[in-house]
């Protein structure tokens, strides 16, 4: 049970997220994102598929367009002009992002294509150095596809076995049956920061903690975190932390692998080809230095660089203002969604982000989304890539509202407003 002092923390914590919300300018903000100020069959774009993808600001957009107009060369080769002006953006998006994720150096910031090859790299290289018959992995029920295909590859291919720390009726992991679940076999921990699928923030402290009291390594998938709350990765101490830049507010086609650099010094390349090298001939090659040896061949440099700039717009805005308003939005969300007869919350975490998974009695979700889209409303529906999500709460597909902060409570009230209409069509 929660003592005085922790409940009366709690309450200043609430207060003080309350003024924050109520002082931050959604509606400067929006005039900040192109795409919002268009309608969808005729009625005003309500975007709540913030988990699947984010919309951009016309800074990004600004970054990417100057890019090709003005400076468009391949980098890290080239002596002349374009070329270092293109190499200096790339290189200092990247220091960005290292400040951002605070990391001790930006050489432990890999360019990667998305969370998912962030996963899929330490997979392929400190996974098979270090992981062989008998060996364990262990992850939770709420993860991402893009966390657990990776490791059953790897499993099958090593003789492994991957474990799954379970969740319990909220959507909240088990701690007492995760910690159990380590032990000498453990030789990975790779976990959500947020679920995807539930909104559900788990006590990746308390992971990280658990897991190096047994020199276990721990992998973070910060997919659905990083675009919503300020992510520390000394703090947090994990060794891999995995973002993408599409959810944060960037450009598809890129993300980052933070990995503590001990670590990356000691994996092999992920892939061979051009940049990833200091000398190559028949006999031998050798590899570059990281984080450029695992980025083989031309990268998505204007991605990269368009990134950048989004990164300096949340800085701006402040990551922890973001997340005082977002908590607000979610806490009028939830009251807002929950109060319509017939729907059903899937996950309902004390610790969550802006995602409202549900389901509205006797109607598919995939028919719920098409008629809301007639409304202007962007709703995911489907299983979210975490299908073993779905089976642990018995449905095979949910109905998915995601927030960001540009989004408000009139659009919320539109989503009511739009489940009702749902409702009147099937009565």
């Amino acid at each position: 049970m929660a003592t005085t002092r922790e409940l009366a923390n709690g309450a200043i914590k609430e207060k003080v997220q309350e003024v924050q919300a109520r002082t931050f300018d959604v509606r400067k903000i929006r005039e900040d994102f192109p795409i919002l100020k268009q309608k969808m069959h005729g009625k005003p774009l309500v975007y709540l598929d913030n988990a699947a993808t984010s919309q951009k600001p016309q800074v990004v957009i600004d970054a990417l367009l100057r890019y090709y107009v003005e400076d468009c060369a391949n980098i890290h080769r080239g002596v002349y002009l374009l070329s270092e002006r293109s190499t200096q953006a790339y290189e200092d998006a990247r220091v960005k992002l290292q400040h951002f994720l605070n990391a001790t150096d930006h050489r432990e910031i890999v360019y990667v294509r998305g969370a998912t090859e962030g996963i899929n790299l330490v997979a392929q290289t400190w996974g098979r150095q270090h992981l062989g018959a008998g060996d364990e992995i262990l992850i939770t029920a709420m993860e991402h596809h893009s966390n657990i295909v990776p490791w059953q590859m790897l499993c099958e291919e090593k003789g492994c076995r991957l474990r799954v720390g379970p969740i319990n009726d909220r959507g909240e992991l088990m701690m007492d049956e995760f910690e159990k679940l380590i032990n000498d076999r453990t030789r990975l921990v790779s976990v959500t920061h947020v679920s995807n699928a539930l909104g559900t923030v788990n006590p990746i402290k308390q992971i990280i903690e658990m897991a190096h009291a047994k020199n276990i390594p721990v992998l973070i998938d910060g997919a659905q975190a990083a675009p919503h709350m300020k992510v520390d990765v000394q703090a947090l101490d994990c060794d891999f932390y995995a973002i993408s830049a599409h959810k944060l507010f960037g450009p598809t086609g890129v993300g980052v692998l933070y990995g503590k650099a001990k670590f990356l010094e000691s994996m092999p390349p992920y892939q061979g080809g051009g940049d990833m090298i200091l000398s190559v001939t028949f006999e031998k090659t050798i590899y570059n230095h990281i984080p450029h040896k695992f980025e083989a061949g031309t990268p998505n440099i204007a991605a990269a660089i368009g990134w950048g700039a989004g990164i300096d717009y949340l800085t701006r805005i402040g990551m922890e203002n973001i997340a005082s308003y977002e908590h607000a939005l979610l806490t009028y969300a939830t009251e807002a969604i929950g109060q319509v007869p017939g729907v059903r919350l899937i996950g309902t975490a004390r610790e969550k982000t802006g995602v409202l998974s549900f389901m509205l009695d006797g109607i598919h979700p995939h028919d719920v989304g098409t008629i809301l889209d007639q409304e202007g409303i962007a709703v995911r529906t489907g299983h979210h890539c975490a299908q073993p999500v779905m089976e642990r709460f018995g449905v095979a597909a949910t109905v998915r509202a995601s927030l960001a902060f540009y989004n408000t409570k009139q659009e919320i009230n539109a989503l009511a407003a739009g489940l009702e209409h749902v409702k009147a069509m099937f009565a």
